[in-house]
Order: structure tokens, then sequence, then C-alpha cells
């Protein structure tokens, strides 16, 4: 019945409990306090602030329980681990602290953020209000209570750029501050993790959990044991982030270059071989398109049960790879290599790459030498990761339209901090047109008028290709641009600083949407005033994003701090989102001689479209995590069992159990210290191997799942049918293929050569983009049929040698 109360008291807060209702009177109360303390904190040396912050470091501990008694009659900061008179005395040293070493002194509204952090909600704070300053305070508050303590960010550019400009708060504060960047060395990645807040991108994060999963030294762990974790952009990591689960794979050899077939599909025309569906994401031949590729493969049949298998699917690779993913849009070529561009932030993902086949056909497509291929050795979800953490806290300029989503899958209430100084920003309705043409040509007149006033312009585009066309059209009419996209990220905090500079315009993609702070008259300010009367930063967005959410971010780039501002967003009924999800509505829809729809009706079919966008993102999330939650669940309990095998004898005394003659042998003539090492190494690896094909497995599974869909059969219960059992095989299989090593393998003074017994461990590992939707597309099917081919003989050859054992 338990289990029966909790889903009806669930459904009942959901039902009455309206999100952003956490009440943040007792948060000003204390915050009210802490500015009646300012005075007299003012002549504190360095030193005595320090000692003071490090006194509550002591002291808060003993107080605790006497708070919770306190906090029943009379309310309070409830959860944040102060008490009411320890808070306030936090609040007025992290304020003094701020405004001596960062020059910035916190408003009330950014305390009051602090505090709503300290209690464990995701804060909504206008752009421009000081999210950044209430976070790292937040974090200092924490570490004094003795938490350890993890700031999340979307990009490593972010990680770094917080880390580094708090760090003299932090210092004077007595705390310690490390960050991790996507090219950290293992040692600066321990370093970082040692100290009491570590800075890192949710990516870096999730990888340096997976790669600890490969550890077989407990010495050689990175990450510590999860305790506090803060998302900066909190609904960006938590909703965006979240249907992309976190792929690790290691190196088996050199992938296959299907030059032939990239040759056969370059022949191919869409319409006439092949056809592309509505929402950009199939690809499937023609019976011309058949004809012609059996033709070009010298009159085979690619139906055939000999073919249908092996020649079919790396046809329908190739053609995914030459149809359907476009350079400097998906990707982008450099250094002789491919590199993934991520599109929720508009980024390089520099160690990230497609499943093997879809990766080496896009290689081949480029003219490019093959990389090596893969074995998925594990993967989290975000969802996941953030699941690890006792306590989660965020913060977002967006979080109440995302708040139904970070409730249901995070449980995390929302306190909405108003600003400081009212928004003044003037974000006009969004200018609709029938074709792509005409809405460019607007965009392109709508900059150039806001240029010759001397405005500074902001325009978000949705990706490097149209950046650089809309740079391409700027330049056309007279109007200089600075474009920010992914191939040039390493300039990006420069041109971000002179973003809001007279007369600039930077034309960027997502990478200027989120964590930073344009000021009007550039980097030093000189003319401040004269933006100001000129109607500050004007932000142009080139489309609507598949949320709205998003839109609102960008438009949030102006109008920080009460500054003016304004923001226009164009579409097209030839824009994808409209392609996708209301090509009917877009239809009924009249346009005038400028081909601009105008309209009540208009706003509301395009209003249609982003909806349905939301709806369809919302139910792929919750696909993804019906399906990955038994796989966390799983990866959780083998974890436990192989930290087991890591800190312990634990594999050393199975060993003496089940081959007790040969164990006493070895350790008569090596020593325990080195039996017990040999053994470990043995476990682990068969541990590690039989979760990779267990993973390998379920993806296999979730591949064909839809046709359980098909049939009318509950889908998710079928994929637990098959995976529960699947799962409960592997420590006996891992402990029985263990213990037959142990007994066969040579043991030396050196350890056991795992090598030699053709038990190699990967050479190198990177991460996999997916998309993650449980019931596929024909492509991500073909793609695991192709991976299944590759896999196969590798998988049937060790399963052989293992029953031959």
């Amino acid at each position: 019945m338990t289990g029966f109360a909790d889903g009806l008291r669930d459904r009942l807060r959901r039902l009455f409990q309206r999100h952003g209702s956490v009440d943040l009177k007792p948060f000003r109360r204390i915050v009210a306090t802490a500015t009646g303390d300012a005075e007299a904190l003012a002549g504190w040396s360095d030193a005595r602030l320090t000692e003071a912050a490090q006194r509550l470091r002591t002291t808060i501990g003993e107080s605790r329980d006497t708070e919770k008694k306190q906090r029943g009659k009379r309310g309070g900061a409830k959860g944040s681990g102060f008490t009411d008179a320890q808070a306030s005395e936090f609040c007025a040293i992290g304020r003094e602290a701020a405004d001596r070493t960062l020059g910035l002194r916190p408003f009330d509204v950014q305390l009051v953020g602090t505090m709503a952090l300290l209690s464990g909600h995701v804060v909504e704070m206008a752009t421009g209000e000081g999210k950044t300053l209430s976070g790292a305070l937040a974090a200092a508050g924490y570490a004094l209570q003795g938490h350890r303590v993890h700031i999340l960010s979307i990009n490593d550019y972010l990680a770094r750029r917080d880390a580094e400009w708090m760090a003299p708060a932090f210092e004077l504060l007595g705390v310690t501050v490390g960050w991790v960047a996507e090219t950290s060395t293992p040692e600066e990645r321990r370093a970082a993790y040692a100290a009491d807040i570590t800075y890192a991108s949710v990516s870096e994060l999730g990888f340096d959990v997976l790669r600890d999963r490969l550890c077989t030294d407990a010495d050689e762990l990175i990450v510590p044991t999860p305790d506090v974790v803060m998302v900066d952009e909190a609904d960006s990591v938590l909703v965006d982030e979240a249907k992309v689960p976190l792929v690790l794979a290691g190196a088996r050899g050199v992938g296959v270059d299907d030059q032939e077939m990239t040759k056969v599909v370059r022949r191919l025309r869409r319409g006439r071989h092949y056809e592309v569906d509505k929402d950009e994401r199939n690809v499937s031949l023609t019976e011309a398109g058949a004809a012609e590729v059996e033709r070009a493969l010298g009159g085979v049949d690619i139906y055939s049960e000999e073919h249908v298998g092996s020649t079919l699917t790396r046809v329908n690779v190739a053609l995914h790879a030459h149809a359907l993913l476009h350079r400097d849009v998906d990707y982008l070529v450099r250094d002789g290599r491919v590199q993934l561009i991520n599109a929720s932030r508009g980024r390089v993902a520099l160690l990230q790459r497609w499943p093997d086949g879809l990766q080496a056909a896009v290689e081949a497509k480029e003219g490019l030498a093959v990389s090596e291929s893969g074995d998925v050795l594990d993967e989290i979800t975000v969802q996941a990761l953030i699941g690890r953490y006792p306590t989660l806290c965020g913060m977002t300029g967006t979080a109440m339209p995302a708040a139904e989503q970070l409730y249901e899958f995070y449980r995390a209430t929302i306190a909405v901090v108003p600003p400081n100084e009212p928004c003044i920003r003037i974000d006009e309705p969004t200018r609709l047109f029938a074709t792509r043409s005409a809405k460019e040509d607007a965009i392109v007149a709508e900059i150039t008028a806001r240029h010759s006033e001397g405005r500074p312009v902001l325009v978000g585009t949705q990706d490097v290709a149209e950046s650089e066309q809309l740079a391409k059209l700027l330049e056309a009419a007279d109007v200089p641009c600075v474009v920010l996209n992914a191939k040039n990220d390493a300039e990006e905090a420069g041109i971000i600083a002179d973003a809001g500079a007279h007369g600039r315009v930077t034309v960027s993609t997502q990478m200027a949407g989120r964590g930073t702070d344009i000021k009007l008259g550039g980097h030093d300010g000189k003319d401040r005033e004269r933006i100001v009367e000129l109607g500050g930063l004007a932000v142009v967005g080139t489309g609507l994003h598949p949320s709205n959410r998003l839109d609102q971010q960008l438009r949030g780039r102006a109008g920080r701090q009460g500054d003016p501002g304004g923001s226009v967003f164009f579409a097209s009924a030839e824009d994808e989102l409209i392609v996708q999800h209301a090509p009917e509505a877009a239809a009924k829809l009249s346009a005038d001689e400028a081909q601009e729809f105008t309209g009540r009706g208009a706003q509301q079919a395009f209003a249609h479209a982003q909806r349905v966008a939301e709806g369809v993102g919302l139910e792929i999330h919750r696909n993804t995590w019906r399906y990955t939650s038994l796989v966390s669940h799983q990866r959780r309990l083998i974890s436990e069992h192989r930290d087991e095998l890591l800190r312990t004898d634990l594999a050393s005394r199975t060993a003496a159990e089940q081959h007790p003659k040969r164990h006493a042998e070895l350790v008569e003539e090596l020593g325990e210290e080195t039996v017990e090492q040999a053994a470990r190494l043995i476990a682990l690896y068969h541990l590690d191997d039989r979760w990779a094909d267990h993973l390998a497995y379920l993806a296999d599974l979730r591949e064909s799942i839809h046709l359980h869909a098909l049939a009318k059969e509950n889908p998710l219960d079928e994929f637990h049918r098959a995976a529960i059992p699947a799962f409960n095989k592997i420590r006996t299989d891992a402990a029985d293929a263990a213990a037959d090593t142990f007994e066969t393998a040579e043991i030396t003074s050196e350890g056991v050569d795992l090598d030699s017994e053709g038990l190699r461990r990967p050479s190198a590992t990177w991460t996999y983009l997916v998309n993650d939707n449980p019931f596929g597309s024909e492509a991500d099917r073909a793609i695991g049929a192709l991976r299944s081919m590759a896999l196969g003989g590798r998988r049937s050859s060790q399963r052989s040698r293992r029953s031959e054992d």
C-alpha cells in the first residue's frame, strides 16, 4: 500500500501545488538581518573575515539539532543547513568578501537566491541578475557546512570562467575551488575534484564517472563520492541535455572504410532514387533507387536473404550519411577529422562521435581516413548522473517553463526570485513569412535598420551553416558583422565582451544563448549612455526554437538589470519547426505581397507548431527514462559489486574458495599482495566484459522493440521481461569466467598478463553522440544492424573460447 499512497500523494501534489510557489519570506528575513550587520564587517580585516567564515565551519554541527526543534515553532531557512543566525552571518560575510575581492556587492535578491539554493531549490533569476555570484556564495555555504560541491555548467568555457572569476572570493572565505575541462589531464581532474568546490560541464563530469568504471586500481579513481550538485542553467542541463545519454566507447581496431558504398550513394538523386521524410530524419530508397544500387553493385538483389542483412544495411548507413548529415550543421571537418557539433550548445564536441558504421560513412563521404571502431563500454543518462547526488539545487533564468519536467524527473521545486530592477525590454511579436527567402530578406532589413542607428545587434541562428550564410547576406548589404560559432569558439570571450558596443553586429549560434552577460557599451562601457538612448541591445532570432523556453533564453541576452533592450524573432513556413510539426496549419495561411503572414491566426499556427515540438521532446524524455531507469538500476548494482572487487580482497577470497590449492601455491610463491592484485584484474576484466555484452544486448533489444508495439504489445514490459533475466546472469557468468582464467593464466611476480590470454582492455576511449529514442528510427536500426554485424564475429569467437575453457 505504501507505493499506492506515495503515488496518490504525488498526484495530489501535482494537482494542487503551484510551481514556483516557494515562500521567500524566511530568506528575506535572514538577508535583512545580514544587511544590518554590513557596517560592522566593513571595518574587519581580510584575516578576520576568513576566521569568521571558518568559525561557521567548526560550529555548524553543534547547532543543527537545536535549530531543528526551533523551526517547528517559528519557521526559518528550512533545509539550509544553517541556523537562522548562522545564515544571516554567512550572508553578511559572503557579501563583504564578494565586494572586496570581486568588486561585486550582492543585492538583497542575490542573497535571497543564495539562501534558496542552500535550501535545495532550483532558483529562477532573470538574465543579468547575478546568478553566478549567488551560486558561488551558496557553494561556499555548502562547503562551510562540510559538503563537497560540484557546480555543473553547460560548457567548459563557463566552468573555467566562473571558477577563475569567483576564486578570490572563495579564497577569502577559506574554501578551495577547481575546474575541469575537456583538455584536463587525469592529474588535473583529480586535483580539481579534491577541492571543496569543483566547476565542470555536465558531460565532463559524466565521462569522468564512466571512465572511473574502467579503473583497475582504487588509487586511479578520479571522482569522489557524490554529495551536493548545483546545476547552472538547470533547465538546459536537466531537460535539453537529458535526452542524449553519455556513452563511453573503447577502441577495438580500425573501422571499415566503405568507399564502395559511398561512391554508389553519391550517384543517387533525391526525389528520384531516394526520399526523405518530412522530419528530415529518415531516408529510404525508391524502386528506381534500389534498381540503381543493384546495377552499380553488379546486379545483386539487395533484398535477398544473402544481402538484406549486410549489403542493404551498408547502403542504408551510407545513404543516411549522404542525405541527412550535413557539413557545418551536424559536423565540421577540421584538422583532417570529422568533429561533431553538439546541437544544444552549438559547440564542437571534441571527443564525441557517432556509432561506428555511421562515423565511418561520414568519414568516407568526406574522403578522410576511417578512424578506430569500438565497443560501448558503459553509458549513463544525465538524469541518472544527477540522481547520484543526495542534494540537488540549481539556477536558471527560465525555470518556470520547465517546472513540470524538473519536478517530474528530479523532484526539483522552483523558487522564483524577483529582479533587482524591473525588466523594460520590449519584445515584439514574431514576424512570420511564407518562404525562407522572404524571411531572410526581412532579417537583413531589420539588422540593417538597427545597425544604421548605431544600436548593437545580437543575431541568434540555428546552426553554423546558417550563421555563415547570414554573414554573407549582411556583407552584401554592407553591414559588417562578427560571427561566433563552433569554428571559432576559442574567441568567444572577446566577441561577447564587445557584443554590446556601438554599431556592433554579432551573428551567433546557440553559443551566445546561455551564461553570457552582454554589457552595453562593450567591455569598457564607454558608449553605455549613448546606447541606452538608442534603445539598448537588439536581439534578432532567425527562427523559432523547438521550445519557447529556448526563445526566451535568447531574448534574455537583452534588458539586463533594468537596461533597455528589444527583441524580435522571424520564422517561415519553410522552417524545420513548421515543416515537421504544423505543415497543415501553415498551408491555410494567406500572405501579403511581401510574403508575410499577419494576424492572430498566423501567430497561433506557429505557436501550435512550437507546442507540438515541446510535446514531442517531453515524450521522448519520458520514454528515454522509462527504458533507461532499469538500466540505471542495473548499472548501480554492477557498480557496487565492482567497487567491492576494486577496494577489497573479494576477488582473491573467491579465487581461494574456487581453487584453494592453486591459490595457496601462488600465495606461497609470490605473496598475498601479488595474487590479490592478479585475482582483482581478472575479476574486473570479466565483469566489465559481461557488462559491455549486456549493454550491446540491450541495444539490440531496443532496436527491435518497436515490433512489439506493432503487435499491440507493451514494448516496455517486453523490454523488462528480457532485460532482467539477462542481467541476473552477469555476476555468475563473470565469476565463472574469472575462476577459469585464474586457474589457467600465467601469474608471475609481475602480475597477470591478460593480453597474452586474449583478454585485452580497450587501448583508447571516446564518447558516442547518439539520439536516445527507445523506439528508434529506420536509420537507428540500420546502424544497429551494421554494429551487430561488426561485433558478431568477435562476440561469437569470445563465447566459443569461453565454452571451450
